[in-house]
């Protein structure tokens, strides 16, 4: 053995370093916390037992997925999920058992009790609540009709689908089938319970590997209004992850970017996952600075700050975005990416969604639209600009899908703005001076030659400056002659 002086001293070092590592841990791990880890039962249930004797002949799909899941192999089988108590509003008796067919965040939370907690705070668990919004009046009037057993088929089959239905218990026991299936995210269950978890985490496989793809948002997040799923596609994080997926990773039980992974970031990666100092989240909008929904944008605390209320800023919010960026770039390219980003949010906002909202705005405020909604041309136009081609434009910049910010969005915007909106809202005001609403035609003329008059606008209203026009012809002449040119 050694006695050397030296060798004590290193020895005592290395120990003290030890005891101060496991200090900073303990603090860590106390200061952070933990999502609960379920241990194993020692043995499947009788009652699961019962249940998966008879599932495996009857239904051996779902035998099989259980099978394979993490649930499998901790001995929680059919009932540990699907017990109820007899005065649940959707309670069952099935071969002498109390059951529900739905399992529920609530019922999830009996082992998952953060991960519950995040989604409850998260605006997915709101998505259910859309009875009175634009989309589901659409839906249940506009498109529909009270046909099947008093609601809408195109809401039950579009709209619920995706943001949730308020499952109805029929009298006799049975789930109303206007309501059930459903997996929509907000889905409002008989137990009081927000959300489904299954909308991300199939069953009964309930699979990490399907959830981290992007496809596992793409039943919902794709299409004219938000196609997140298509963007992420034409992005170079989309094209990374397809020519690399077998380079993911995807069944890493921690599956930390930058340390698992590196090839791609998913839908995932950047909304929920975990890095090297941030933990796995089921708040979706915890890293997100905007929201990119409503006509106009604004900051995604905007709101609340409003009423209020205090909730994680928007700053806080990007800084941890920005956390997972910088497991794969630098932090001069990623703030540059946001001024960007935030660029033409700012642009949309200020060029056409404030302006159409004035336009809009001044037309009901004066009367000239009726209170029923898409009953006229203009209502259309105005819901395609902000909700269908602005929507595409922000999320195309928010995703670096140049394609969508470009020719699905911002022209689209324009065109719509210019070549319809402005036409149709000077025959509204017509139609309405002519019917002797003369000051109201008025000031609805004043707004709109101010809103034109600005200086974005001057190429529309023929204003633009004269070395601005002379600088861009000369620009098009230098093009058409290179293109000529190079065309022989």
């Amino acid at each position: 053995m050694d006695n050397h002086p030296r060798s004590s001293s290193v020895i005592t070092a290395i120990l003290t370093m030890a005891a101060a590592l496991c200090l900073i841990l303990s603090f860590s791990s106390s200061a952070e916390p933990k999502a609960l880890v379920l241990k194993p039962f020692k043995q499947l249930s009788q009652e699961s037992a019962e249940c998966a004797g008879c599932h495996k002949d009857k239904n051996p799909s779902l035998y099989a997925q259980w099978g394979r899941s993490k649930h499998y192999g901790a001995n929680v089988g059919c009932y540990e999920c699907h017990q109820a108590n007899p005065e649940d509003k959707d309670a069952i008796t099935h071969e002498g058992h109390t059951i529900s067919v739905i399992v529920s965040p609530a019922d999830c939370a009996n082992c998952h009790t953060q991960e519950v907690d995040e989604f409850a705070k998260s605006h997915h668990a709101k998505a259910g609540q859309i009875i009175g919004s634009l989309d589901n009046f659409l839906a249940e009037v506009v498109e529909g009709a009270l046909t099947f057993n008093g609601q809408s088929p195109a809401a039950v089959n579009g709209c619920w689908q995706c943001h949730g239905s308020e499952v109805k218990v029929l009298e006799n026991g049975d789930l109303d089938p206007t309501t059930w299936p459903n997996t929509g995210i907000g889905r409002i269950n008989p137990d009081g319970s927000v959300g489904a978890c299954t909308a991300c985490h199939q069953r009964h496989e309930f699979s990490m590997v399907q959830a981290r793809r992007p496809e596992a948002c793409g039943k919902c997040h794709l299409g004219p209004d938000h196609p997140q799923k298509e963007i992420y596609e034409e992005s170079k994080h989309g094209i990374n992850f397809y020519a690399n997926v077998d380079r993911m990773n995807l069944d890493s039980a921690k599956w930390i970017v930058g340390e698992d992974y590196d090839a791609a970031p998913t839908c995932a990666t950047c909304h929920m996952s975990a890095t090297r100092e941030l933990p796995v989240t089921h708040d979706v909008g915890n890293r997100i600075s905007w929201t990119l929904r409503p006509a106009i944008s604004e900051k995604i605390d905007a709101k609340a700050k409003a009423q209020g209320k205090e909730v994680k800023s928007w700053e806080a919010r990007r800084a941890d975005m920005m956390n997972v960026c910088e497991s794969c770039h630098t932090k001069s390219m990623i703030d540059s990416f946001y001024q960007q980003f935030d660029s033409l949010v700012v642009l949309y906002n200020d060029k056409f969604a404030r302006p159409g909202k004035e336009l809009m705005d001044v037309l009901k405020s004066e009367k000239m639209l009726t209170e029923t909604a898409f009953d006229e041309e203009i209502e259309w136009t105005w819901f395609y600009l902000w909700h269908h081609e602005g929507r595409r434009a922000r999320h195309g910049a928010a995703m670096q899908a140049p394609d969508y910010v470009q020719w699905h969005g911002m022209y689209e915007v324009a065109e719509r703005f210019y070549i319809e909106l402005v036409p149709q809202f000077l025959e509204v005001v017509e139609k309405a001076e002519h019917n002797g609403n003369t000051e109201g035609a008025e000031k609805a003329r004043a707004i709109l030659a101010e809103i034109l008059d600005r200086p974005e606008h001057a190429w529309f209203s023929g204003n633009e400056p004269e070395e601005v026009k002379k600088a861009r012809k000369e620009a098009q002449a230098a093009f058409k002659a290179r293109y000529l040119s190079e065309s022989k």
